[in-house]
């Protein structure tokens, strides 16, 4: 594989594109997305502002599950981020989070230029059953996903590495291709090696 270079992936120059509320909404499906998921309170939108450093690039709500549409950014001309709604602890009336639940697994199913998932998960709370079935659903598409193990800075370093080997156990038993490791979108963990996982699929296929 061809060493990828950091000119190549400029993160820094990425430019919100539109909030779609429906699939139709979605740019042309060609070139090449990474998309964000995972339950309301796991910091997607931290996450995606610290990889771009960009403050206010990915809007980040007090209240959990605000964001109700899927939220592109652009790299360049074919490459894009793809912030898809947060789903578990949003306080919202049941027909609007299966209303969620439809949206994204359309996205998912139909999306051709998805290269690959980023799974945020709280590393005080590790997997549950939202993360579990994105992670069989992603094997069964035969997609490449990324488990980031948010708020590691709430942790001391050994806890860390313990909820590390943890999921990586629990991951070895499952199939598919799934790689994870720890983030803080607040203190300098994790940011080289996320942004390094990124280029990998945004060039491969390149």
């Amino acid at each position: 594989m061809t060493k990828i270079t950091p000119e190549k992936n400029n993160y820094h120059a990425a430019t919100f594109i539109l909030s779609a509320a429906k699939l139709e909404n979605l740019p042309s499906d060609d070139g090449y997305e990474v998309a964000f998921i995972g339950r309301s309170n796991a910091g997607k939108s931290s996450a995606i502002n610290k990889l771009t450093e960009q403050r206010n690039l990915a809007r980040v709500s007090k209240t959990p599950g605000r964001t109700q549409l899927i939220n592109l950014f652009k790299l360049s001309d074919n490459k894009r981020l793809v912030d898809l709604p947060g789903y578990g602890y949003a306080k919202v009336p049941e027909q609007v989070k299966k209303d969620w639940g439809k949206f994204i697994d359309d996205y998912l199913c139909t999306r051709k230029c998805l290269r690959g998932l980023v799974l945020l998960v709280d590393i005080r709370h590790l997997l549950k059953l939202f993360d579990l079935q994105i992670l069989t659903w992603a094997s069964q598409a035969n997609l490449p996903i990324h488990i980031l193990l948010t708020k590691a800075d709430k942790l001391k370093y050994g806890a860390r590495k313990t909820a590390l080997q943890k999921i990586t156990a629990e991951i070895k038993k499952l199939p598919g291709e799934i790689s994870t490791q720890i983030f803080s979108a607040t203190e300098n963990i994790g940011h080289a090696e996320l942004k390094e996982k990124l280029n990998q699929w945004f060039n491969e296929l390149a």
